[in-house]
């Protein structure tokens, strides 16, 4: 279906935390190279007949000061927006910016999801939210490689490729020092019956 290994691998994944009035956040940082033109890239990521294709449906103002709304998912208030290079957006309660660049080989997208501290307290939050942004960036380097299957984020490869990742977001929030081992064990848990219910947890 697709290289597992090479999905997992070609993500950068930091966790950081910082202070923002009113308390604390735990943000998301996920790099990765697309094989497309950075004008592919943003149409992919802003229009939306083609946002429907790989992510969810979008209805609103999409310009920016605009609101919108995801079908089943957040909404908010569009920010910014600087074609093609950047559009940062309020999800929810939280704020999501999108950042691009050309490279050598197609284009560079880097994707941070700030979230609210609370009720998580600690960097481990950073497992409710990193797992599933890993599967949507899949589904957008499918979709623009014209392999895009509907259905194809309930499959048994993709609960595998979520396990890895999963391993991958626990290590990098160890590595930023945000949560203890006992934070990080219980994210990880929460995170494994949320994206791979279907596996056994116990080889997770």
């Amino acid at each position: 279906m697709f290289d597992i290994t090479r999905q997992v691998t070609s993500v950068q994944r930091v966790v950081s935390q910082h202070s923002v009035v009113g308390g604390a956040q735990v943000s998301v940082l996920l790099r990765r190279n697309y094989a497309a033109p950075i004008e592919e890239l943003w149409r992919a990521l802003t229009e939306p007949d083609r946002l429907r294709r790989w992510f969810l449906p979008i209805t609103g103002e999409l310009r920016e000061g605009g609101r919108y709304q995801f079908e089943g998912n957040a909404g908010g208030q569009i920010l910014r927006c600087a074609a093609p290079r950047l559009v940062k957006i309020t999800f929810g309660d939280s704020v999501l910016e999108l950042r691009l660049a050309e490279t050598d080989d197609g284009t560079g997208l880097e994707m941070m999801h700030s979230v609210p501290m609370e009720p998580i307290s600690s960097g481990a939050g950073a497992l409710f939210v990193g797992p599933g942004w890993d599967v949507d960036l899949l589904g957008l380097d499918r979709y623009l490689r014209g392999e895009h299957v509907p259905g194809w984020e309930n499959s048994a490869a993709v609960q595998e490729f979520s396990r890895q990742v999963i391993k991958a977001w626990a290590a990098a929030t160890a590595d930023s020092g945000t949560a203890d081992g006992d934070q990080i064990a219980d994210g990880v848990a929460a995170a494994s019956a949320r994206f791979t219910p279907d596996l056994d947890q116990t080889t997770a």
